[in-house]
């Protein structure tokens, strides 16, 4: 999977789950940061997210489910 691939599938999810749009979602998201896997060798994708404390609540609680899933994603 790819980066833009993970962020297209965090953001619809939330959008899902929360409500909302899919850009305010992206926007609270932000962008994907990848690492080298030999300096992050279990995940090795990081993000920022930044918005309420609702909104920054439902991005964590998926992210924990997400990295089980996808823990290595190439650069795209």
């Amino acid at each position: 999977m790819t980066a833009s691939e993970l962020q297209d599938l965090i953001v619809t999810t939330l959008a899902r789950r929360c409500g909302g749009t899919q850009r305010r979602w992206r926007t609270v998201l932000g962008p994907l940061r990848i690492h080298d896997v030999k300096t992050y060798p279990h995940c090795n994708w990081t993000v920022a997210p930044s918005g309420g404390t609702r909104e920054l609540a439902e991005v964590e609680r998926l992210l924990d489910s997400v990295r089980l899933e996808h823990a290595i994603v190439s650069p795209g």
